[in-house]
């Protein structure tokens, strides 16, 4: 079923699930352990991150610098179809412009396909220092607009390459907001109108950035709604867990941290800090959950103990 469908024919709220594939070298279980988990809550999806590959850099004894390139969590596919084949929930992998061009995006769009997976998440995806080497007769999105073109031409039957009765694709596809805007935008408002951009493409839902005060999230929904978006917007909850994440959330993901968290997470033993972060989500969830959201999509990527503990208390106070 398309994303959209669970929120037009749910009842009441849904709660969305995020994780990562295992590094390189890793094995599934611990993805299918991972879900196994969250199953009690009844998911109607769970997205799958992408990574693109890194370049990284080594001096060798005669002076010269050697470049290296390699993806060190491939398999977004695989897990993705792993998920949907054991436990027959949606599975909605992301989908990146860096590192990746349009034929191979094509390729995956493909293979997704005929795997039954009709739900993506389009994203430019972060600059690690690699951006795929373009040739001739290869091109690149450079945008996640683009992306989403590219796959909505797919749905309209159009490929890259020109085919005879080419079969329209079904996909139904996420791109991500910013409720403190995206880190290279000069301001929100103009943020919010490239948002807009890729709504206009086709997109049809939006998935934000995680936060940590929900005046940012509600004041984005009011900016995007004032300029015409009226796609479901679903708040992307990341929970607080250890006393490094006030610098490293900050410094990886360009959001803020409240000042009364941070303050509470500095009082506690560091290991009492989860017990902040989760005290802090249940509020936030559920101030949010008041307030009518369509959805609560949270961000895990390999602990689902400390989910749990959140998800549980929502239910309790529902």
């Amino acid at each position: 079923m398309r994303i959209t469908e669970y929120f037009e024919r749910s009842e009441g709220p849904l709660i969305s699930y995020e994780i990562i594939p295992p590094k390189r070298g890793g094995t599934v279980r611990e993805i299918l352990d991972l879900v196994e988990e969250l199953m009690v809550f009844e998911p109607p999806f769970i997205d799958v991150t992408s990574h693109a590959a890194q370049a990284w850099y080594e001096e060798l004894e005669d002076g010269t610098i050697r470049r290296h390139v390699k993806r060190k969590r491939p398999g977004t596919i695989g897990v993705c179809a792993a998920i949907k084949n054991r436990f027959g929930i949606e599975s909605v992998p992301h989908l990146l412009c860096l590192g990746f061009t349009r034929e191979e995006t094509e390729d995956a769009l493909i293979e997704l396909n005929y795997l039954g997976i009709h739900n993506v998440m389009a994203l430019r995806g972060d600059d690690q220092g690699y951006r795929k080497p373009v040739r001739k007769d290869r091109s690149n999105n450079a945008f996640a607009v683009d992306l989403v073109r590219q796959i909505y031409d797919m749905n309209a039957g159009k490929y890259l390459e020109q085919l005879t009765d080419a079969t329209p694709t079904d996909f139904c596809v996420g791109v991500a907001g910013y409720p403190e805007k995206h880190f290279e935008a000069p301001n929100i408002s103009w943020d919010i109108l490239n948002l807009k951009r890729k709504i206009e493409a086709g997109a049809e839902y939006i998935v934000t950035q995680m936060f940590f005060d929900n005046s940012r999230y509600f004041d984005f929904v009011a900016r995007c709604r004032s300029v015409g978006i009226d796609v479901p917007i679903i708040p992307g909850i990341k929970i607080l867990t250890g006393r490094n994440q006030l610098q490293t959330l900050p410094g990886n993901f360009y959001v803020s941290i409240p000042e009364e968290l941070a303050a509470e997470a500095e009082s506690v033993e560091a290991d009492r800090v989860a017990d902040v972060g989760i005290e802090w989500a249940v509020r936030q969830c559920d101030e949010l959950l008041s307030a009518g959201v369509p959805s609560i999509h949270f961000y895990i990527m390999q602990r689902g103990m400390i989910v749990r503990r959140v998800v549980e208390r929502l239910r309790k106070m529902a």
